[in-house]
């Protein structure tokens, strides 16, 4: 059931992405152009999706168990460090120059833009990096 339901979530998440125009570059670009031709569309997007989260984590933690799996797993990190600032400036770099995370590139995979793979490609790159890094971390 577990498989079942990671599918059935991400097929959810991604056309949902694709309805709210998340994976129109050009959109997602015109909405971080602030001061320049701003685009605000994607701003109701955005506040869905905390309205939904903050309804949904509500609903969620009155649960003993999780569904498909034996606990929770909540994040228990919460200092601001090094780590969470690069990676948030290299997040944030990667989204304002090609206009999209990770979420929506591989949505956009499918629809066959060059420019897409070779973001992806990158992405994937970078998330390999940094695996390595922080296990050669752990080694050292």
């Amino acid at each position: 059931m577990r498989p079942l339901a990671g599918l059935l979530s991400g097929l959810i998440f991604g056309f949902g992405l694709v309805l709210s125009g998340m994976t129109d570059r050009d959109k997602v670009l015109g909405f971080l152009d602030v001061f320049g031709n701003w685009q605000p569309a994607l701003l109701l997007v955005m506040g869905s999706a905390v309205m939904v989260t903050l309804v949904g984590f509500s609903l969620v933690r009155r649960q003993q168990r999780p569904l498909f799996a034996p606990s929770f797993h909540f994040p228990v990190k919460r200092a601001i460090d090094g780590r969470l600032l690069g990676g948030a400036a290299l997040f944030g770099i990667g989204w304002g120059i090609y206009g999209f995370c990770p979420g929506p590139a591989v949505t956009a995979l499918f629809y066959g833009d060059a420019g897409t793979y070779y973001f992806f490609a990158a992405m994937i790159a970078g998330m390999w990096i940094a695996n390595r890094v922080e296990s050669r971390k752990k080694n050292v």
